[in-house]
């Protein structure tokens, strides 16, 4: 393989190469499975939805609804579940990213794959509103003449300016998973130093315990990712769920933030992306630690 950080291939491919019980933490943001991130995504369409944030194809994010979604989503992870169990040391832990509506097919994805579910975690950020008026509909049918202007201003009143049922996002699910451990925790941490959790100095809360919710803001610059995660965010999970000089696995690379915290914080990392410019651009970003 021609890269260190990141691979340009498919995970699919890249996890056959891995040894088992090779990795002590896996930490990744997989595609969503909404309008065009599903498993056959196209790079090129992707980076120009990425530029004109807030949309997904012609709609707004959220509105593009699809209950198959959900079942697509769950039979394209599970066999790379599967693999990640393979390659995670007894008692790793698994966290994965997933679009709320969709957090129960990922974590059976997980659960049915041999993973232990441990908890949900939130990252708390503040979004922006995007639920829509419906107006504009019945609007649009009015100028076309499908619609009477009686029947327009009825049907307007009615509504009386109800939205899209969607609230105002204020964060993202964070499957926790964990690979059965072997025996006591004790003996576990004692043979694959995994299973704990270092709660001594947690990167965002230095003088708190950490909880499941944490808020952090989204970040400014997104790499031509649509959905970039923070650094901050990423080196405080992996400090607490892994060891300084243990291994941290991304299938679903992106743009290597995940790469960029490993490495901050002293971590090992291999990362696959398949999408051989941006593995490239991804393990530039590594090597130079670009935050």
């Amino acid at each position: 393989m021609s890269y260190r950080w990141v691979q340009p291939i498919d995970c699919r491919e890249g996890l056959k190469k891995l040894e088992d019980c090779s990795t002590h933490l896996v930490l990744t943001d997989p595609p969503y499975f909404i309008d065009g991130m599903g498993s056959d995504w196209d790079h090129s369409s992707l980076k120009k939805r990425a530029e004109k944030a807030g949309v997904v194809g012609s709609l707004p994010v959220g509105m593009k609804f699809d209950v198959k979604q959900g079942i697509q989503l769950q039979k394209f992870m599970k066999p790379i579940c599967q693999e990640l169990l393979r390659v995670t040391r007894p008692g790793g832990f698994f966290l994965c990213f997933t679009q709320n509506r969709l957090v129960h097919r990922m974590a059976l994805s997980m659960e049915e794959s041999g993973f232990e579910i441990r908890d949900v975690l939130l990252w708390q950020y503040q979004g922006q509103p995007k639920a829509f008026k419906q107006d504009h509909f019945v609007e649009r049918n009015y100028i076309k003449g499908r619609i009477s202007k009686v029947e327009r201003d009825r049907l307007i009143d009615k509504l009386d300016g109800r939205k899209t049922p969607q609230l105002k996002p204020q964060g993202e699910m964070i499957v926790l998973a964990q690979k059965p451990k072997e025996g006591t925790f004790v003996h576990n941490w004692d043979i694959y130093e995994t299973g704990l959790i270092d709660v001594s100095q947690p990167y965002l809360t230095p003088e708190k315990f950490p909880g499941t919710v944490i808020p952090v803001a989204k970040p400014t610059k997104k790499y031509n990712h649509m959905t970039p995660k923070p650094i901050d965010l990423l080196r405080h999970l992996i400090r607490i769920f892994s060891i300084k000089g243990g291994g941290v696995l991304d299938p679903f690379a992106g743009s290597g933030s995940t790469g960029v915290a490993a490495r901050l914080e002293k971590r090992d990392f291999v990362g696959f992306e398949n999408d051989t410019k941006t593995a490239i651009m991804a393990d530039l970003r590594i090597k130079g630690c670009m935050v």
